[in-house]
């Protein structure tokens, strides 16, 4: 019998309306080196916003990932779980191996425009049913394991299926 092996993407979005502390952090620290970084990208002082570097400067498209070095510390804290993806327990139970930031718009002079997104790319899960709007999943292991232990959960916004494979 084949098994569905997916992973899921879940897409945080950060600005300054967040509450959470870790959130904040995140969006301070991301904006501050934004506008370091932006400096190089912007030496005559003639674009404010990224989406115009993005359009007038060369290679300004690696700020994405020049940024990025900012949160790695706070994507350490969360310990390899996807923030904010709760089971219907109520816990926390998403692992991820992968992420990818995003700047999504900002401007050097006003931290209140200041947007990033995280992608977070979960561990393989094995995808056993549906059952209503809730998806029974369990973390996928090579092993021939007769009892495993599942997840229920609802896929909120942000969350999609990210990539699926059929194994046997």
């Amino acid at each position: 019998m084949s098994k569905k092996v997916i992973t899921l993407c879940y897409r945080k979005i950060i600005d300054f309306t967040n509450t959470s502390p870790w959130d904040k952090f995140v969006h301070e620290d991301s904006f501050a080196e934004f506008k370091m970084q932006a400096q190089f990208y912007n030496q005559e002082k003639q674009c404010t916003t990224f989406a115009e570097m993005l359009l007038n400067v060369p290679d300004a498209e690696k700020l994405h990932f020049l940024v990025s070095a900012s949160i790695t510390g706070y994507l350490r804290q969360l310990n390899g779980i996807i923030p904010d993806v709760l089971d219907n327990l109520g816990r926390r139970f998403l692992t991820f191996e992968n992420f990818k930031f995003e700047i999504i718009n900002s401007d050097i002079n006003e931290p209140e425009k200041h947007k990033v997104a995280i992608n977070f790319f979960s561990k393989p899960l094995v995808w056993h049913d549906t059952i209503d709007n809730l998806l029974l999943v369990s973390q996928f292991k090579a092993t021939k394991e007769e009892e495993v232990l599942t997840n229920l959960f609802q896929v909120q916004p942000f969350v999609s299926i990210h990539a699926i494979k059929n194994i046997n």
